[in-house]
């Protein structure tokens, strides 16, 4: 009789590990502190904290090639069970795109949720001589090594992208303006409070909280019209005559390992989570935009966008 109850206690334990039960929520940063991804990952915390979630919730910080070391460490199984979020963004998918990530794949991973839509934007500090981005560009095509950029990546990454996107415009060789790579956006702010590089070219969401501490100054957002919140005194680019937009998906992806079961669980979540106005606002309190999309549509909607970075790369001549 006692041997059949242990026998009856075992079969159930391993009934419920095979099935999601989260212990301990793990969310992957591939960058540094306090870059957008940092905030993926810290707006889903907020988020199950708010449900009245009792799991533990671990920020892990993997940084390194602008997502590639977490990419491999979770598309080799290094990294990564089922209950393991990494975050990712638009400078994620243009990195598989241009080959940054090796012989990678869309399909080397199971992409799981998008949860919001950030956008680009030119930060100096607060003390900094320049106004608005006329002022900086006419600046900087008068004596282009007299400003250094702060931006996440080298040449090609979605930061050096979107400024050389404004540069050209104002009539300079996008190659002519110097600029510093750094690993996230946290770095870059990091090196534009010490005076290290003198403009961050970044994201909206990672400058949310420098606004609020009068820390930083925003010359521009490249949205089609006026982000609202924190931002919502910024002009666009348009605005100021530049017509240059980048919107930037953030959102989770699980490792390729995990069972059918576990990624089925997480996209449930979000299915459920996206759909509810707490998630609305924590998002909007992130800076960032709408955007709900998860499971197969997710997966689609990246495979497309990955292949319409690749091709505007190649044009560029930056696919390795």
């Amino acid at each position: 009789m006692q041997a059949s109850r242990w026998r009856s206690l075992l079969a159930a334990c391993l009934l419920a590990c095979a099935l999601p039960c989260a212990l301990a929520v793990e969310c992957i940063v591939p960058a540094k502190p306090g870059g957008g991804m940092d905030a993926s990952c810290k707006l889903l915390r907020r988020v199950m904290q708010e449900q009245g979630s009792k799991e533990a919730f671990n920020l892990s910080y993997l940084p390194g090639g602008i997502g590639a070391v977490a990419w491999g460490s979770v598309a080799a199984q290094r990294r990564g069970g089922p209950d393991s979020l990494v975050a990712f963004s638009g400078g994620s998918l243009l990195g598989l795109a241009q080959g940054k990530y090796g012989r990678a794949d869309v399909s080397d991973v199971r992409w799981v949720a998008g949860i919001g839509i950030d956008h680009g934007m030119v930060a100096v500090r607060s003390d900094a001589p320049w106004h608005d981005l006329k002022q900086l560009l006419q600046a900087m095509r008068k004596d282009p090594a007299s400003v250094t950029v702060g931006l996440s990546g080298t040449v090609g990454s979605q930061d050096w992208l979107k400024f050389s996107m404004l540069t050209a415009r104002a009539g300079m060789a996008p190659r002519q303006f110097r600029f510093v790579a750094l690993e996230g956006g946290g770095d870059s702010f990091a090196a534009l409070q010490a005076g290290h590089v003198q403009v961050v070219s970044g994201d909206a969401s990672e400058a949310a909280h420098f606004i609020a501490e009068g820390r930083v100054r925003i010359l521009a957002v490249l949205s089609e019209q006026r982000l609202p919140g924190l931002l919502k005194h910024v002009p666009t680019a348009r605005e100021q005559g530049y017509e240059v937009v980048w919107p930037i998906i953030r959102g989770f992806y699980m490792s390729p390992h995990v069972s059918e079961a576990s990624y089925r669980y997480w996209v449930r979540y979000f299915d459920k989570a996206l759909a509810d106005p707490a998630f609305d606002r924590q998002r909007s309190q992130s800076g960032l935009q709408p955007f709900a999309m998860t499971g197969k549509p997710l997966s689609d909607y990246v495979a497309q966008a990955v292949a319409r970075y690749r091709k505007q790369s190649q044009e560029l001549g930056l696919v390795r």
